[in-house]
């Protein structure tokens, strides 16, 4: 387990690795900052290495905002900014568990009588304990994982509208080592 740990360790602090996991983290933090003056915020983010894009028909100037804001709190010690409860990490998770949770239901089905219908009882209740368990492993996942809570020498460049067909998104910029 201590060479695991310490393998997954060096790959998350490959600079671009680790470049993309603080992104990701100040992503999150800015859609907290925009929830707290947009009712009903509907956005959609991803990250990378460079910085990351938020796709909705947002303000240019709430969005430049909540991220100075975002990455202003997060220098200021508050990295659980960098977890989020809607990230895509927590619904490739509940995904993954539920996945492994059918195919276990679904082993030997084949030689009982009523085949694959007679696992629907198992089934649905290795798919309630893979919802139970996604959220909370999910955002495990984000914090050592996926996003890095501590920004480091993160900046941000820019903050950039875009209008490509009708489908407005934000380029956040970012610098990093």
């Amino acid at each position: 387990m201590q060479t695991l740990t310490s393998s997954l360790q060096e790959v998350l602090d490959v600079p671009f690795v680790r470049r993309t996991r603080r992104n990701h983290g100040l992503e999150h933090a800015t859609i907290h900052m925009m929830q707290r003056s947009i009712p009903d915020l509907r956005v959609i983010g991803r990250s990378d290495a460079n910085g990351f894009w938020l796709w909705g028909d947002l303000p240019t100037d709430k969005v430049e905002q909540a991220a100075h804001a975002a990455l202003r709190r997060m220098r200021g010690g508050e990295h659980k900014l960098a977890l989020h409860p809607n990230c895509g990490t927590n619904i490739v998770t509940t995904a993954t568990l539920g996945a492994g949770a059918v195919l276990l239901a679904l082993v030997g089905s084949e030689r009982e009588k009523g085949g694959r219908l007679s696992r629907l009882p198992l089934i649905v209740t290795g798919l309630m304990l893979a919802i139970v368990a996604g959220q909370p492993l999910g955002m495990q996942l984000q914090e050592h994982v996926t996003t890095l809570g501590d920004p480091g020498d993160l900046e941000i460049v820019s903050v950039e509208r875009i209008n490509r067909a009708g489908i407005i998104s934000h380029r956040i910029t970012t610098r990093s080592t």
